[in-house]
């Protein structure tokens, strides 16, 4: 990746929104071929209140109040009070890396030249992500329409020298962390606030981050299940390429691939045999399953980067043969979002089911492989028996967690805003599933290492696959082999972690 990023409301990708969101010593900047047109839409927002035209949320109200004019004199003090009025925001804080990822989309958005804004106001928005100057945000309170308005407004509230923030690790007011830097608050020009407020930032800068760790996480559990595949002698043939051909389903032939390439080489799985052709789903399904799972991953990661390159406010500024023209519409209805990321907290919270189920087939009785609950000593050891039930209350929690957050609306406004999509909500659910299954999948390697192990104790001249080896020897370099009963839990969160930065994508 370059040392900078320059935007222009085209071509950001999702894997640009991770790397600066994780990466603070990145410069965003606005590409030098965006400032006509951002320039063009700031001037027109002025020649409208000159021209005394009306236009909604510069100069009347907003939502119910769309009725009301201001006047000239008052289009100012109405932009400041949207982000203060606004910032109304509750619940756990988002994280730096969502934050910086919020910054970094709504600049983009802005930066097409159909919102309003004034460079200079851009331009101090970037400099609080080029600072790491991040504002404290709390995760809920957004209907996901009129778009993501109070989490914008505690975004915005730096720009005027108002609220706290996360500056060189400490807690502040944004007064000082702006001195600090050099920086001065602004004053907001008419239109400013409702460019800055009204769109679908936070839950698109959550699908972004969780897109990117979903993709990472349905190749560890390809790996997980694979090592599975060994602990039970499973047999390959629910893998082979003639199968999936004949069912030619998105990823489905890729993911079968995947676990013959994880397990090329291994005789720890069993030949054909005529007593026992085939294994129990979560086995031999599994190029079904993680296939469906990978496809709906790929569907949000199509709804998302779409999004990161669109304009969500409302209203906008088009301009054709000298005239502009100022459309009042829906952009900022999170509809989109909140579909595909209900749609992926549904297949994640499936892929932890399989994985649990997995979990349970290799603590349960296969004293043909290995001892029950992967204790040397049961009874007096309990062995890894905890560590399934912590696995199955997560798939649990997960199944409530996974109800579709955009099948419910409530309406607000007055009753002018009768439809939202709830998609803050859909994207919070989704990362509590996210992040459910990924301690999940950690509890599958560390079980099916240990059963491995086992097998592997009575059988030293057998060989794992060329892949399975490999991420067995990474789990050991975490959790070891365990002869009795211990701490588990230390080992379990930092095996939790490796998986979360990727560690068993191999």
């Amino acid at each position: 990746m370059v040392a900078e990023i320059l935007l222009n409301g085209r071509g950001l990708t999702i894997d640009q929104v991770v790397y600066v969101a994780k990466n603070p010593g990145i410069r965003v900047s606005i590409d030098p071929e965006a400032l006509p047109a951002i320039n063009q839409a700031a001037d027109a927002v002025q020649q409208l209140i000159r021209n005394g035209q009306i236009a909604y949320g510069i100069t009347t109200g907003f939502g119910a109040f769309k009725d009301k004019l201001i006047s000239a004199d008052e289009v100012e003090k109405l932009q400041e009070n949207i982000i203060l009025s606004h910032a109304i925001g509750v619940g756990p804080l988002l994280d730096d890396a969502a934050v910086r990822a919020m910054i970094l989309i709504r600049a983009n958005t802005l930066a097409k030249g159909h919102s309003g804004i004034r460079l200079e106001t851009l331009q101090l928005l970037l400099e609080l992500l080029n600072r790491n100057i991040l504002p404290l945000i709390p995760s809920k309170g957004s209907l996901g329409a009129s778009g993501d308005l109070a989490p914008l407004a505690h975004m915005s509230l730096p720009l005027l020298g108002v609220g706290q923030v996360k500056f060189d690790g400490q807690i502040i007011e944004a007064t000082h962390a702006l001195q600090n830097a050099g920086l001065q608050p602004i004053k907001l020009a008419a239109k400013e606030g409702l460019a800055l407020t009204n769109g679908t930032t936070m839950m698109t800068a959550l699908g972004a981050l969780m897109v990117h760790a979903a993709e990472s996480l349905i190749e560890t559990a390809n790996c997980a299940g694979a090592m599975t595949i060994e602990a039970q002698n499973g047999t390959l043939r629910a893998f082979s390429p003639k199968l999936h051909s004949a069912r030619p389903q998105r990823f489905q032939a890729e993911i079968a691939a995947r676990i013959r390439d994880l397990l090329a080489g291994s005789q720890l799985t069993r030949p054909d045999n005529s007593h026992n052709v085939q294994d129990a789903y979560t086995l031999r399904c599994i190029p079904q399953v993680h296939g469906a799972v990978r496809s709906a991953i790929d569907y949000a990661r199509t709804i998302v980067e779409t999004e990161l390159n669109s304009v969500t406010d409302n209203p906008l500024l088009f301009f054709e043969d000298g005239e502009i023209e100022v459309i009042s519409g829906g952009n900022f209805h999170g509809e989109p979002l909140a579909l595909a990321l209900d749609f992926m907290a549904i297949a994640l919270a499936d892929l932890g089911n399989m994985s649990e189920r997995r979990i349970a087939k290799l603590i349960d009785n296969h004293t043909e492989h290995y001892p029950s609950f992967l204790a040397a000593q049961g009874g007096l050891h309990s062995g890894f028996m905890l560590l399934q039930y912590t696995a199955a209350a997560l798939a649990s929690e997960n199944k409530t967690l996974a109800h579709p957050a955009s099948l419910d609306s409530l309406p607000s406004s007055g009753n002018v805003e009768d439809h939202v999509s709830m998609g803050a909500n859909a994207a919070n659910h989704c990362a509590m599933v996210l992040e459910n299954v990924t301690t999940i999948v950690a509890i599958e390697l560390m079980s099916a290492a240990q059963a491995v192990d086992f097998r592997l104790m009575d059988h030293p001249y057998l060989q794992q696959g060329t892949g399975t080896a490999l991420a067995m020897r990474k789990a050991r370099e975490i959790a070891p082999f365990f002869k009795e009963d211990t701490f588990f839990q230390p080992y379990l969160l930092k095996l939790v972690d490796s998986v979360r930065l990727g560690d068993f994508c191999l």
